[in-house]
């Protein structure tokens, strides 16, 4: 059996340090702790905190994700 572990989604309770929006983006630090950014201002600060990120989770791609519908019995 192959188990695959895939990073926490990011909900609509994850929201962005700046400005409060819905995040997309987690960015966990080096130093430890995390960052949560909407599209907007990860686009706006990527140049900063690539440099210093030990991981950047990047869900933005959610935003353009048509779900399916759902067909009940």
């Amino acid at each position: 059996m192959n188990l695959t572990l895939e990073a926490p989604r990011l909900t609509a309770h994850d929201r962005c340090d700046r400005c409060g929006a819905q995040a997309y983006v987690k960015v966990l630090l080096e130093a430890g702790g995390e960052l949560m950014f909407c599209a907007h201002h990860a686009r706006a600060h990527q140049d900063a905190f690539s440099t210093i990120a030990a991981e950047i989770i990047d869900e933005t791609e959610r935003l353009h994700h048509k779900p399916e519908p759902v067909i009940e019995d």
